[in-house]
């Protein structure tokens, strides 16, 4: 899993127990060995987009990005947030990831996920799903989007927010 501070606290909090609790070993890769801090988007009476809180604090990230042996894991998780917006920056992250769509690993992204796809000229041709503000994003990259809850295109799955 990668994400950096400004994640979204539920897609990185749920998936990485619930894997836990399947029996997987979740490593988290961000920019730097830190406590991350989440946020919490959420639709408030009166406003035209989303607001932004402050979330929990996920104290669990194992590796700097700069650490990562791509070639170790077997699948890869992005969730959204705010973290999209700037991890993409990062060579490091683009080398991991795109590591993964050459092997044809398994590769989930959430919400604002999607962004770190698009940067890399990952979506050419692929169908997915992502937050609708990021649906004009994914389509200049080249994806079909597809207005559901999930998308699964080969090895890529896809979810909205």
């Amino acid at each position: 899993m990668v994400a950096g501070d400004a994640v979204e606290a539920q897609e990185i909090f749920y998936p990485y127990w619930r894997l836990k609790e399947e029996g997987f070993e979740v490593v988290v890769a961000a920019p730097s060995k830190k406590v991350l801090n989440t946020v919490v988007h959420d639709f408030e009476p009166g406003w035209e987009t989303y607001t932004e809180k402050p979330g929990y604090r996920f104290p669990w990230v194992d590796l700097t990005f700069k650490e990562v042996k791509p070639e170790e894991f077997d699948g890869l998780l992005i969730p959204g947030g705010r973290a999209p917006e700037y991890i993409r920056t990062y060579p490091e992250l683009e080398a991991i990831v795109k590591h993964f769509f050459e092997k044809g690993k398994p590769v989930a992204a959430i919400c604002h996920g999607p962004l770190v796809l698009a940067a890399y000229g990952l979506l050419e041709g692929r169908r997915v799903t992502a937050y609708t503000a990021v649906a004009p994003d994914v389509r200049r990259a080249g994806a079909i989007y597809v207005d559901q809850e999930v998308v699964v295109d080969g090895n890529l799955v896809t979810s909205r927010a």
